[in-house]
């Protein structure tokens, strides 16, 4: 199914920290089935300043509801953080207020993990609390034989999103749930869980609190330097690149992007959206997003920054050049797979399919 915007009633909103709150929309019945969501997944809003269409993603921080339980009235909650100059998180931090009403795309990500019998453990920054707290709470309500480890990041206790939450893991499942913080600005604490969270710290870290080799799924979330040092740590303690699962929060805009390359004269796309195809030339510059985005306001996309993974598609044929990369897994990219926000021709004729 396409992801879509509805319009959704903000139900509550609660403050976390000083710079951080949660949105709990209400999900009417009729659309409950298309806002059923796997734990992990995020949520697309948006709205217009001056003009201007705005949309940020946010993850779902909620346990997601029962496969069995169709009418199961869940939830649906997003952890918001203020970002410096964030034009959305600003606005959601300051003058969002229950009974509002927020357009909200249906859910959509691959950061996710389907209950099952073993052990895991996360790896988190800030913010990137958000949708590994979905993932572990699902997980240890709905599968018994679950163990999970969570190793969390942040600057000071005060400044923790989802503190109490967490804690409350901790006393509902003591025997299956190992919580371990650390604080880089905390002047009280001392030894492993103080400091920054970087490759050497996780390197004496991690050994110490589980058999890393053995964990089932590693879960990697927060800013790009975090979740690559800890990818980096992993790789070198011997973990298979399949057993870890990558979101990444923020990026540098300098960071990690391809040479340009110029786009053949001439070329054109041709596109496979909800069912309809249709062949559009490329304008010098843009990319493949933007050329369906002038003939297909329908198209899925949200940060337009090559990290949230939202205008995922498969390329039928032809090449193209991704500037860069933060959302999809190597094995997605070796299947056929593009951000399409990121894409620009390399061949005269490219064809992509959304519906894949």
């Amino acid at each position: 199914m396409m992801a879509r915007f509805h319009p959704l009633r903000v139900a509550a909103v609660e403050q976390l920290t000083d710079d951080s709150v949660t949105l709990t929309f209400a999900v009417p019945p009729a659309l409950r089935e298309e806002y059923r969501y796997a734990p992990g997944q995020h949520l697309a809003i948006r709205r217009v300043v001056d003009g201007t269409e705005i949309r940020r993603t946010y993850s779902i921080c909620s346990p997601a509801p029962s496969p069995q339980a169709a009418d199961e009235p869940r939830e649906l909650r997003v952890g918001v953080r203020v970002v410096d100059g964030g034009a959305f998180s600003t606005y959601a931090h300051k003058e969002i207020a229950a009974g509002d009403e927020l357009d909200v795309m249906t859910p959509a990500g691959r950061f996710t993990l389907d209950p099952a019998p073993g052990r895991y453990a996360a790896v988190v920054g800030g913010s990137g609390i958000t949708p590994v707290l979905s993932i572990v709470t699902t997980l240890l309500e709905r599968e018994p034989r679950a163990q999970f480890c969570l190793i969390r990041s942040d600057r000071t206790a005060a400044s923790t999103m989802f503190l109490d939450e967490v804690a409350d893991l901790k006393d509902r499942w003591p025997d299956r749930f190992q919580l371990v913080t650390v604080l880089s600005r905390e002047e009280q604490q001392a030894g492993l869980t103080s400091g920054r969270l970087d490759e050497q710290r996780l390197a004496r870290l991690l050994p110490a609190l589980l058999p890393v080799e053995e964990v089932d799924g590693w879960f990697l979330c927060g800013p790009y330097g975090l979740v690559q040092g800890a990818e980096r740590t992993l790789r070198a303690l011997g973990v298979s690149r399949h057993r870890i699962h990558e979101e990444i929060f923020h990026v540098d805009d300098g960071l990690v992007t391809t040479p340009a390359v110029p786009a053949p004269a001439d070329s054109t796309v041709t596109v496979t959206l909800d069912g309809r195809s249709g062949t559009w030339p490329v304008q010098a510059g843009e990319s493949l997003l933007d050329t369906v985005l002038r003939n297909r306001a329908d198209a899925p996309f949200a940060c337009k920054g090559g990290v949230c993974g939202t205008c995922r598609a498969f390329k039928v044929s032809g090449e193209v050049r991704m500037d860069r990369n933060f959302a999809l897994e190597p094995d997605e990219t070796e299947a056929g797979y593009v951000l399409a926000c990121q894409s620009h021709p390399t061949t005269a004729k490219v064809e992509l399919d959304f519906d894949r």
